[in-house]
């Protein structure tokens, strides 16, 4: 399948005043074709798995790949193929990666015959550019296997390695195909500095950029149609929680109008000030009926999003400026019956190891946490 522009007869509606259309197709009627991944050990045996049989090319584009033991086994597979004759081109980012993306793993790729790029790497003469990163994440294999979702290449995802203090990822998804070889062609676009496609996928799932020719903000747009569609249950899971004013809208509108509407987000977080800026959201939200948790065990890494057991979208993107204004991301939306079931069964269980947080004891909280909140919420337009 080859990558087609968002329809330029397709109402902008949503993009003007979020009252319209969506800028792509919607997804319908998906039947099962995904194998999904909730555990960091699992997905990468699989990826190498995939990687040892490529015969054609391999693409990889990640936000944070750290050379250690998960890092440079993984260039390691990359450079075995590399030599055998198969193209391989990885995408990195410049900041995501910054101190952890070694010279030795760049050039180790580099002279066995992988091209290498680091995205936006600082320039005096364009020091904008620096703010918007790739936090994509993407492996196309031959262009007919891609694995989509929130993995990084790190020790912290791996039980193998650090033990059951590991991260809880981001659920990631293993699919052939037409999304396969759409998935590819937005890799080819990106790499060649084409970033404002639509991909779509015949079953009525789409993979979507954050741009398209005619929507500078698609992501938001389907984001919020996914809040919107949901009539009994909304089930929102994300690291980084930092919503703007009308996301948050929409999250207590879809409570008031007799959804069960929960997020789960971390208890402890990588980025203390992100924290600060999701707590400053939870009275509003709370007062509105949004129920919030708060996962216990381990950081909290995972993206996803299901309305009524029928719609979900995973992928990249966090609930935060960054992700919805100004980085490139890249989601699935989805309406696969299977998929939309185990994302909804993970909710649930993560759920069981989560602490619900009450509107009681939230106006009881102290003083500096309100203070940490404030400084939070004034710095959330540059997390």
């Amino acid at each position: 399948m080859t990558l087609v522009p968002a329809d330029p007869h397709a109402s902008a509606g949503c993009c003007a005043d979020h009252s319209g259309a969506p800028c792509i197709a919607w997804p319908s009627g998906a039947v099962d074709h995904y194998t999904l991944y909730t555990e960091g050990d699992e997905l990468y045996e699989a990826m190498h798995a995939s990687i040892a049989g490529a015969t054609q090319r391999i693409a990889l584009e990640t936000y944070l790949w750290s050379d250690d033991e998960v890092g440079r086994r993984l260039a390691d597979a990359l450079r075995e193929r590399a030599l055998a004759g198969v193209r391989v081109e990885v995408i990195v980012d410049a900041v995501g990666s910054a101190g952890r993306f070694s010279r030795r793993l760049h050039r180790g790729l580099i002279a066995a015959g992988a091209r290498v790029r680091r995205f936006h790497r600082w320039r005096w003469t364009a020091p904008g550019r620096f703010l918007r990163r790739d936090h994509r994440k993407l492996l196309v294999v031959d262009d007919r296997t891609v694995f989509l979702g929130g993995f990084n290449i790190h020790r912290e995802s791996a039980r193998s390695v650090v033990g059951a203090d590991r991260w809880r990822r981001q659920p990631r998804v293993r699919v052939g195909g037409t999304l396969a070889r759409a998935a590819g062609g937005l890799f080819d676009a990106f790499w060649s500095g084409d970033r404002e496609w639509t991909a779509a996928e015949d079953t009525g799932d789409v993979l979507v950029p954050n741009l398209s020719p005619i929507c500078r903000r698609q992501l938001r747009c389907l984001y919020l149609r996914l809040l919107r569609s949901a009539r009994r249950r909304l089930a929102v899971t994300t690291p980084y929680f930092v919503p703007d004013e009308l996301t948050q809208r929409e999250l207590v509108a879809a409570a008031r109008r007799g959804v069960d509407v929960r997020l789960l987000l971390p208890a402890r977080s990588d980025v203390s000030i992100a924290q600060w800026a999701a707590r400053a959201a939870y009275q509003q939200l709370l007062l509105g009926g949004v129920r919030i948790y708060e996962f216990q065990p381990r950081v909290l890494h995972a993206k996803t999003a299901v309305a009524d057991g029928a719609i979900a979208t995973i992928g990249t993107a966090n609930l935060d400026y960054r992700s919805l204004f100004v980085n490139y991301e890249l989601n699935l939306f989805s309406a696969t019956r299977g998929l939309c079931a185990a994302l909804e069964r993970q909710f649930g269980a993560d759920l069981e190891v989560s602490a619900e947080v009450t509107l009681d004891r939230w106006v009881g909280r102290p003083w500096p946490l309100r203070v940490a909140e404030a400084i939070g919420w004034v710095a959330r337009r540059w997390l």
